[in-house]
């Protein structure tokens, strides 16, 4: 996976897989009993330089590329996806302020948030705004010296623990997309509330959850994006994210095919290895197939976005396939293991659930359908409905 990226890069990559067997892999069934994600978690990786890579070497980051990112994000989240998506959505934050942020805020929050001291959080969806992000109604009202946010955000990754949020926000309803800024939100604000970690299916150490802002206070400094400029920059972070996504999904359903076959391999079934049976070579070989198709989409897709271009299209592909091969291989590669598959040590149940919420995060299929769809009118005039 790593022939084709410059050693500092494949150095990195190897840390990252080597945190996760150390750190992760062990307490992953802990955690999603539990429901939760230590903090200091995110000290560690800091230490390992996870928290830092992609931020650019001015601010004291790694500035490596996409596709060494993504590879990170694999070989994490073959581990856990919960603690991986929640390290990927934390270093995004740090990313976004580090390229976007004035001296002031680098200098107050990067360090913190390098360091995994502070946590990252971006804060775009709500209760009742999910796919149109045009459309979102948390308001933000300027006042001298500031702003006054009231509103509600839902699905915040890494909300239960967050303290540099990062939340777009409404300036003026009549604008449309071009009243939408982004704000800087620190924990303990006047007026900012967690809701209860959700009570999902799976991927709790994401610690997901909802965020209330009563007439909370946000002074001018803590102003990342101003109207106009907020929308674009959601957008082009969900872009990216989605790549991520796809890189996910590739780690969950490598880690299902490489136990399924040790699996099969070693148990012993009318007097042969059960992967004996040409049935469950071809089941498993299909998986195999998928996971090919999806690291080279996923590949296209990071390659697309370091040589600087939108890659719309390229990211919307890789998730929307990379999601629906992650749900179908990992339920293919438990059924391979039997009742054991359905045991809360083996990461099965973990995998499956969190392949499942990856159909919804950062844009359904439903809108990579419509994504795909646009790139492939456009030539003759037409658009997507």
């Amino acid at each position: 996976m790593t022939d084709e990226l410059p050693r500092n890069e494949a150095d990195l990559v190897a840390a990252a897989a080597e945190f996760a067997a150390s750190e992760v892999r062990p307490h992953a069934a802990k955690w999603e009993k539990a429901r939760a994600l230590p903090a200091e978690v995110f000290q560690r990786a800091a230490a390992a330089g996870l928290t830092s890579a992609i931020l650019p070497p001015a601010a004291g980051g790694g500035g490596v590329s996409m596709l060494c990112a993504a590879r990170m994000a694999d070989v994490l989240a073959r581990a856990d996806f919960g603690f991986a998506f929640a390290l990927k959505v934390h270093a995004n934050a740090a990313n976004a302020v580090a390229r976007r942020g004035t001296d002031d805020q680098c200098s107050r929050l990067l360090p913190d948030m390098i360091g995994g001291r502070r946590i990252g959080a971006f804060c775009l969806t709500e209760p009742g705004v999910g796919s149109d992000a045009t459309a979102i109604a948390c308001a933000a009202r300027k006042e001298t010296g500031g702003w006054t946010v009231s509103g509600e955000k839902a699905w915040v990754t890494n909300g239960v623990i967050a303290d540099v949020l990062s939340v777009y926000v409404q300036t003026d309803a009549r604008a449309g997309w071009r009243g939408i800024a982004n704000l800087l939100v620190e924990g303990g604000s006047p007026g900012f509330t967690r809701g209860a970690p959700y009570d999902l299916l799976g991927g709790h150490a994401a610690g997901l959850c909802g965020l209330t802002f009563d007439a909370c206070r946000v002074p001018d400094a803590n102003l990342l994006l101003p109207p106009g400029e907020g929308f674009k920059a959601a957008m082009a972070g969900i872009n990216m994210a989605r790549m991520f996504v796809a890189a996910l999904c590739c780690g969950m359903l490598a880690d299902s095919l490489d136990r399924a076959l040790e699996y099969g391999a070693a148990r012993m079934a009318f007097g042969r290895p059960i992967l004996a049976n040409q049935g469950l070579q071809w089941e498993l070989a299909d998986v195999a197939t998928d996971l090919e198709a999806c690291r080279l989409l996923t590949d296209r897709a990071a390659c697309t976005l370091d040589a600087g271009e939108a890659g719309i299209a390229e990211c919307a592909h890789a998730k929307k396939f990379a999601t629906r091969a992650a749900v179908r291989g990992i339920s293919a590669c438990m059924q391979a293991m039997g009742a054991v598959g359905l045991r809360a040590d083996e990461p099965f149940g973990r995998h499956f659930a969190a392949a499942k919420m990856c159909e919804f995060l950062d844009g359904t299929t439903e809108i990579q359908n419509v994504v795909i769809s646009r790139s492939l009118l456009r030539p003759f005039g037409l658009d997507a409905s």
